[in-house]
């Protein structure tokens, strides 16, 4: 199973060959070149296990020589010892196994590290030397005369076809790997990609959910402000009203303080009475003026409140549409983002 740094990039020491190729694809190549060249092949992962079924082997090793425990094992230990001086090379190693064919390992790395090996061989620069065949079959228990016969029918080449084999092999399988891992690298971006557009825009569908409730809002209190200024005009009517009342209220008293000068010594105490009607006449005159200067400095805030409402409501009209058309495109790249994303992931 993949894994993941704390940076999320993949953690290499967790990659395995079968996440970066096509095991059936694999096959496929390395079945058609092992017939081709007469050269056996088998592809193993960075423990040392298969991972493709064996191609091309030779009766001489398949039948024989790994038909005994020891035979496996002296194969296996030729194997590792082959695939780790590959890997640490980081290029094809062609050796001598145990059984005195001649093999190769062509090591498959992904930045500098290795996820596994195609091993291939199984061939000979010349005839096996007899004494030597006869020798390791009677130490791996196996019939001498059929082993020899087998090891007659080892297919013999040259060193360079052997060399020019390893290298394709190993250039073949490395470009497939890189290839490989590049999608998976497209793979995990584009997925990181689709989530953080997939939270950018559950963020711009709050930001235009708000966007709209302070559009909404500002709408009322540009209402509110209308409404305070009709008020503020009432109070002014009515202000004329009372300042009206005050003039008539004040000419009453007059003609009243007329009417006791004429009455005399009878009419002195209604003369005090019109005098303190005059009186509060006037004060409620000068008081009304004084309402009316501060409503009307209440008017003139009112003006200049609405019509900074009314920039302000046209600006956040702007800014919802501005924040629903970029909801939109955010919307647009992300169903991209998540088509990529499938594409990637597809194998």
């Amino acid at each position: 199973m993949i894994k993941f740094t704390d940076n999320d990039k993949i953690d290499l020491d967790s990659l395995e060959i079968q996440d970066v190729l096509d095991i059936n694809t694999l096959q496929k190549f390395q079945d058609n070149f092992a017939d081709s060249m007469n050269i056996a092949s088998v592809t193993v992962d960075k423990n040392g296990h298969p991972v493709t079924k064996p191609s091309s082997y030779t009766d001489f090793c398949l039948n024989l020589t790994q038909s005994t425990s020891k035979g496996t094992s002296r194969c296996a230990e030729s194997h590792r010892r082959g695939g780790e001086e590959a890997t640490r090379t980081g290029k094809p190693y062609i050796y001598t196994c145990h059984a005195g064919l001649i093999d190769f390992a062509a090591p498959i790395i992904i930045e500098g590290k290795s996820i596994g090996t195609i091993l291939g061989g199984q061939v000979a620069y010349s005839k096996v030397d007899e004494s030597v065949v006869r020798k390791n079959a009677a130490e791996m228990g196996i019939n001498a005369d059929r082993y020899v016969d087998a090891s007659n029918k080892v297919y013999t080449v040259s060193e360079k076809s052997v060399r020019a084999a390893a290298e394709v092999l190993f250039i073949v399988a490395n470009a497939l790997s890189k290839i490989g891992y590049e999608a998976l690298l497209l793979g995990v971006s584009t997925k990181n990609l689709s989530e953080n557009f997939g939270q950018i825009s559950a963020t711009m569908e709050e930001l235009a959910a708000s966007a709209v409730n302070v559009s909404n809002n500002q709408h009322l209190l540009n209402e509110e402000i209308s409404r305070v200024k009709n008020i503020s005009m009432d109070i002014n009517s009515i202000l004329n009203s009372i300042k009206s009342i005050a003039d008539q209220t004040k000419m009453l008293g007059l003609n009243a303080s007329i009417e006791a000068a004429r009455a005399g010594e009878a009419g002195k105490g209604f003369s005090v009475v019109a005098a303190e009607i005059r009186k509060l006449s006037q004060d409620s005159k000068e008081t009304a003026s004084k309402i009316t200067d501060l409503t009307k400095k209440i008017q003139e805030s009112v003006d200049k409140a609405l019509e900074t409402s009314s920039s302000t409501f046209e600006t956040t009209e702007q800014q919802t549409s501005a924040i629903e058309e970029v909801s939109a495109n955010v919307q647009e790249v992300s169903v991209v983002a998540d088509t990529l994303s499938n594409m990637a992931n597809k194998k």
